[in-house]
């Protein structure tokens, strides 16, 4: 073990500043996640009870120390019962970061084949973006750049078509038996029509419906890019991650679909979601 300095009576090697360095990488990993969630309260309630706990078992309280020891010792599996999305959150991330995860790799490294350009047009689903908005009519779109998503897809009605303008208009006309849920599009093809989307968990902000919690909540599931319109107001939003970008012009969406599809990382335009979030401007998003 390599010294580095001594602190008092402890003393410091760079394997004990490395292992500092991941921890507290690893708790704020698992703020990051939590951060704008009921979790987080779920956390610092756990977080209170234990430092209760060493308090007690500090002064010798035997009978909380028994009680709260009790406690303690199924509070790996509470917390796993507590914090399962926050943990299948966590899991997401690792394993869309991993190479593993990465089918067409695999597929180029075992039978080098050339890597195909996930990207399609994605003008008619930008035209029927502005038909929708203008008519106020709500939608929910998930685009998905890495997998069918056919857990999701499932729980709707197949239709596995060419991505077109009068498609998507005719499947959110308020009169379409197919009008109610999502539509799930990877590469270039309606993959399924009146989708069963998760709904967050979050708290957020009093404006965002149902359409628009759905769409947080499959971005939280999901690395899938999802937009959405608006029935109230016409304003065209995408989310990703968690997070969302509302009011945008049509100009932007485009932009943000086509970053996205190609494989570039557009997390960072996104905004965080809060309780104290406002929308930019309730208008009619522009039309380019």
């Amino acid at each position: 073990m390599n010294l580095l300095f001594k602190i008092g009576f402890l003393d410091v090697s760079l394997v004990n500043l490395i292992d500092i360095t991941l921890v507290s990488i690893l708790i704020y990993q698992v703020y990051k996640l939590m951060r704008g969630s009921v979790a987080i309260k779920i956390f610092l309630g756990f977080l209170s009870i234990y430092l209760i706990y060493l308090v007690v078992s500090a002064a010798q309280m035997e009978l909380l120390t028994i009680i709260l020891g009790q406690f303690m010792g199924v509070g790996v599996l509470a917390a796993i019962i507590l914090f399962q999305q926050e943990i299948r959150k966590f899991l997401l991330i690792v394993g869309k970061s991993s190479i593993f995860s990465n089918e067409n790799l695999w597929q180029e490294i075992l039978f080098w084949r050339k890597k195909e350009s996930q990207a399609f047009n994605v003008t008619p689903i930008i035209e029927a973006s502005k038909t929708l908005s203008g008519s106020s009519t709500g939608a929910l779109i998930v685009l998905s750049r890495n997998s069918e998503l056919k857990f999701y897809a499932e729980s709707g009605d197949l239709i596995d078509a060419l991505v077109s303008k009068r498609l998507l208009v005719s499947i959110f006309n308020k009169y379409s038996p197919l009008h109610d849920g999502g539509v799930i599009i990877f590469n270039g093809r309606v993959k399924a029509a009146r989708c069963i989307l998760p709904v967050t968990e979050r708290e957020v902000p009093a404006q965002f419906g149902l359409r628009h919690r759905a769409a947080i909540g499959m971005s939280e599931a999901t690395d899938a890019l999802i937009l959405i319109v608006s029935e109230e107001t016409g304003q065209v939003s995408l989310a990703k991650n968690g997070k969302i970008l509302h009011n945008l012009s049509f100009q932007e969406v485009r932009e943000l679909i086509n970053r996205y599809l190609t494989g570039e990382e557009i997390e960072e335009k996104f905004e965080p979601i809060s309780q104290t979030d406002k929308p930019r401007d309730f208008k009619k998003p522009t039309e380019v």
